[in-house]
């Protein structure tokens, strides 16, 4: 477990995802233990979610208690399974699009950025599982407890696309730049034959590192081809629509107060439909 936390801290701060590591073929990532704390940053996240079915309930009725455990069970399971079950429909176009650009990343390797991604994304929802909790504490209202987590669903997966799309542009652009990103920047040929700035003492200063870019920042990478670009572009929203409608078929993660605790529910409409009808609940329309 703490070798896969390590991972991670790894993947938010961007090391993973430097040039070099990129260049080689792998991420050097260890697949099984970040796959666990993945999962176990999903069941955290599902756990703030289904909070509000225990107090809602219990607080209507206090012999309904049970369907409130019941729900908040069902949602810490059910929030690893959406990104896992979203993970591998989609991997399969990942690959062949990230095979079509020319990148040298291995099938398994563009794996374990895919598995990555997921963990940036739970990693986020998790942070915001408190905020979700405390609403869920300090309000009745159903609409604004399904709008709240539409939010910090779509915050954590667009911090977690922009860090697989930042990292696969990387990859189309790195086998034409210097194979360490931080070598320092060149120097102008006025410049080179100029004496450098000495202190009291005589001794030249040290110039300040180049600080790597994170794993959300542009790093010095020469700028993808146009046609590159709208491919992967077109991949992420192909993501957001499959992890969308995929929480629709995994639904309810909430738990209606008015309904009694189900695992699934039918099929009907889909996930857009729905959060117009929500919004049209919460704001009297």
């Amino acid at each position: 477990m703490i070798r896969g936390f390590k991972a991670l801290d790894r993947v938010l701060r961007g090391d993973a995802t430097r040039l070099g590591a990129l260049r080689g073929g792998d991420l050097g990532l260890p697949t099984i233990p970040l796959l666990t704390v993945t999962v176990v940053l999903g069941m955290a996240a599902g756990a703030c979610t289904g909070i509000y079915a225990v107090i809602t309930r219990y607080q209507q009725d206090p012999t309904r208690h049970i369907d409130g455990w019941q729900q908040l069970l069902a949602s810490t399971v059910k929030v690893p399974l959406l990104f896992c079950l979203t993970l591998l429909v989609t991997f399969p176009s990942l690959y062949v699009f990230n095979a079509l650009v020319g990148s040298r990343l291995r099938g398994s390797a563009m794996f374990k950025l895919l598995i990555a991604s997921i963990a940036v994304m739970m990693a986020v929802l998790a942070s915001l599982g408190p905020i979700v909790a405390f609403f869920a504490v300090s309000t009745t209202s159903y609409p604004f407890m399904k709008l709240l987590n539409v939010i910090a669903y779509a915050i954590a997966g667009i911090l977690g696309l922009s860090f697989l799309l930042q990292t696969l542009h990387r990859l189309s652009a790195a086998p034409f730049e210097p194979p360490d990103e931080m070598a320092p920047a060149p120097v102008p040929p006025d410049e080179e034959t100029a004496a450098p700035p000495h202190d009291s003492a005589g001794f030249a200063p040290p110039y300040p590192p180049t600080r790597p870019p994170g794993a959300l920042q542009h790093a010095r990478v020469t700028s993808p081809d146009p046609r590159v670009r709208l491919i992967f572009n077109v991949w992420v929203v192909v993501f957001g629509l499959v992890g969308a409608q995929m929480s629709w078929v995994l639904r309810p993660f909430i738990g209606d107060p008015d309904q009694p605790f189900t695992f699934l529910r039918g099929r009907e409409s889909h996930f857009f439909t729905a959060i117009g009808e929500t919004l049209k609940k919460l704001f009297g329309g």
